[in-house]
């Protein structure tokens, strides 16, 4: 009989020395195939040391080192979670997403050209630096290559300082501007949803470059956005305290069809400009955002109940749930309720990320900011052997 379940192993310390004896332990136990490893950036991990653990492990390995992760329905500063899956993970590794040079298309089109043809009932889990500037970019190419055929589900892995540095685990090593992509020969179900209202009319983006606007409606982006909270909220943003205020003060980007695209500006470049998690493309149209600490955490019930409607009934399916780090920092201890409504009184594993990454099989891929993706895995079917 095929032993269908997926292990969880938490090491509480963060030390690279505590971690390895348990990831070669999990690398050892039978029905273990691949290991994906959830780890914390306040542990400041040796990054050579890091690669190397990583590096040597005997199974396919993969995951990121993020703000914050979850375990058991908890999210944890410290520590790292390994989840031992049942399934053997095919891994792709796509370095250098910030290069102008750099050929996304090309890399996934030999990937695509690798993987076995048959795509229907698998899952993509990919992270990827979360400070990396072409993020869009890669997501439309994993779109054109693989269109609607696989789920795919993951985050922005780094650091709440937004100093850049090695911050994604794949077999290589411990990687910095890179994505892992892991094929698992999985069913999946998927939720997304944010909680976030509009509360502007819609603006258009005057001036972009990547990740940074310069004006909303050939005005400085940050005169606007400036003035739209103290018209909504009476507070004075500055630089300073940029980041304490915007926290509540997203944008959304307008889709036909589907909830908005949230991009949460992290912080005033330059003089007047806005430098936002993810690409915001030159002449769409935004509008800003604000919510409230219940329609984030009804949000995400909503994404569980969303993701149980397309799936068997009565499963017991453990939840991988990507969260972003900024509802952490918006809910504070409301955060514990959110992990609950998500978890549903069931396994739930995942990390708060820099964005995050999503589509059900039937709509465009999209990365988003502020938003919560619960992916339940069904162990009982798969794709590939």
């Amino acid at each position: 009989m095929i032993d269908n379940t997926i292990r969880f192993h938490m090491e509480p310390t963060g030390r690279l020395d505590a971690l390895a004896p348990c990831l070669q332990g999990m690398a050892r136990e039978p029905g273990v195939e691949s290991i994906m490893v959830l780890g914390c950036d306040q542990d400041d991990w040796p990054y050579d040391e890091a690669g190397r653990l990583f590096r040597e492990c005997p199974l396919p390995v993969f995951g990121g080192v993020f703000p914050q992760i979850i375990h058991e329905r908890k999210p944890y500063s410290n520590g790292t979670l390994l989840v031992g899956l049942p399934v053997r993970a095919q891994i792709l590794v796509v370095q250098g997403l910030s290069a102008d040079e750099a050929d996304l298309d090309l890399s996934l089109a030999q990937a695509h050209a690798e993987w076995p043809e048959v795509l229907e009932n698998n899952t993509v889990i990919v992270f990827l630096d979360g400070l990396s500037s072409r993020i869009s970019a890669l997501i439309e190419s994993l779109f054109l290559q693989f269109g609607l055929d696989v789920n795919f589900v993951g985050g922005g892995a780094g650091s709440l300082s937004f100093e850049k540095k090695p911050c994604i685990i794949t077999p290589e090593g411990l990687c910095q501007d890179t994505a892992v992509l892991a094929r698992l020969p999985l069913v999946s179900s998927i939720g997304v949803t944010h909680g976030w209202e509009p509360i502007s009319e819609p603006l258009k983006v005057t001036s972009a470059e990547r990740n940074i606007i310069h004006t909303l409606d050939w005005k400085p982006a940050f005169e606007v956005y400036r003035h739209m909270i103290q018209d909504h909220g009476g507070q004075d943003i500055t630089k300073e305290n940029f980041f304490d205020i915007a926290k509540a003060y997203p944008f959304g980007i307008s889709k036909l069809d589907s909830e908005m695209v949230v991009r949460d500006p992290l912080m005033v470049v330059g003089d007047q400009s806005l430098m936002c998690v993810g690409e915001v493309r030159e002449g769409c149209f935004v509008r800003l955002l604000n919510g409230t600490p219940d329609s984030l955490i009804q949000a995400a019930t909503q994404a569980r109940a969303i993701a149980e409607s397309q799936c068997a009934d009565g499963t017991t399916s453990p939840a991988l749930f990507i969260d972003c780090i900024s509802r952490v920092l918006f809910l504070g201890d409301g955060i514990h309720r959110e992990l609950e409504g998500a978890g549903a009184g069931m396994p739930l594993f995942g990390a708060f990320t820099l964005g995050e990454i999503a589509n059900t099989g039937n709509d465009y891929m999209e990365f988003m900011n502020k938003s919560s993706v619960l992916c339940l895995l069904d162990m009982a079917q798969g794709g590939i052997p």
